[in-house]
């Protein structure tokens, strides 16, 4: 079979935005709407945070405000300018496109097109890029600031970290719940991010490998208890953040995080273009373009094991 070619112009304009929607939005921790999501930011999103001050006071019968006030500050997502270039000859990845329309894949729908198929492929890492960015992202080249550095740089961590393992991760677990404002505690949308490794130690703890579970585990099912559901912690939902660090984890309710992108924003750009045709060599360029950012609300809301 020769090699396809690919019109320079089939991924640009409008319907790039599903690319990109998919791109961003496969990130783990988008995909299970973990964190609240604003699209469509152009430049930025100014979030106002409200605190009372004396709100309740004694009655009587004049009407004071003297004593009660509300102090309005303001959080600002500004999602940052990223984009992809990559050139790729087509034979490295024309013969892995030729096995899966022979149907040698794990996969069960495919591109049926070679262009989609390179686009899939440099989507898929862009997920990874924006999943690890938006917890441990540090601003430079290719990255945003994450939660963590965010949550760093205000505060520093609320609870020092050690290495976890299944021998302390209850107690280490423990002590951020212990940590959190109290306010929250009950809130319907709270959760508790951890990094794979923590979510490891935890699972094999309620396997039987904690001092206080006992040999057992949970329902004496042993090390054979956990199928790959949902996990809890004090009655508190555990998200398994694969962004995260190890050894790192947030407690904060999924409306105190935001992840922002302007993702029908004019500027997002999504190009396969076929050089053969201008240059006469066997390659292809792939162009994205396309912004994202993270920011929380309430500071006081969130504890950052870290």
């Amino acid at each position: 079979m020769p090699n396809p070619t690919i019109t320079s112009s089939s991924y640009a304009g409008e319907f790039a935005g599903k690319y990109l929607g998919a791109a961003l939005l496969s990130a783990s921790t988008l995909d299970a709407g973990a964190v609240t999501i604003l699209p469509n930011i152009k430049y930025k999103a100014a979030m106002k945070v409200g605190a009372f001050s004396n709100l309740v006071r004694s009655a009587d019968c004049d009407f004071d405000s003297t004593t009660s006030g509300l102090t309005l500050t303001e959080k600002v997502l500004t999602p940052t300018e990223l984009q992809v270039n990559l050139q790729i000859c087509k034979k490295e990845l024309h013969a892995d496109w030729e096995a899966a329309q022979m149907g040698f894949s794990a996969f069960d729908e495919l591109p049926p097109l070679f262009s989609d198929y390179v686009i899939s492929r440099v989507a898929a890492e862009v997920a990874n890029a924006t999943e690890t960015s938006i917890w441990q992202g540090t601003a430079g080249e290719g990255n945003f600031d994450g939660f963590d550095a965010l949550l760093t740089a205000d505060g520093g961590a609320d609870v020092t970290a050690t290495t976890v393992d299944s021998s302390n991760v209850i107690a280490q677990l423990g002590a951020i719940v212990d940590a959190a404002n109290a306010a929250v505690l009950g809130k319907e949308d709270l959760t508790l991010y951890i990094s794979t490794n923590i979510a490891r130690a935890y699972i094999r703890a309620l396997g039987g490998f904690a001092t206080n579970i006992g040999a057992n585990g949970v329902d004496n099912k042993g090390t054979t208890w956990y199928s790959g559901g949902a996990l809890s912690f004090e009655g508190i939902n555990v998200f398994v953040a694969q962004g995260l660090a190890d050894n790192t984890a947030v407690l904060a309710q999924k409306s105190n995080l935001f992840f922002g992108t302007g993702l029908l924003d004019d500027r997002n750009v999504v190009r396969v273009i076929d050089t053969s045709e201008t240059l006469g060599d066997q390659n292809v360029r792939v162009v994205m373009r396309y912004t994202a950012g993270v920011q929380y609300g309430v500071r006081g809301d969130i504890v950052l094991y870290s």
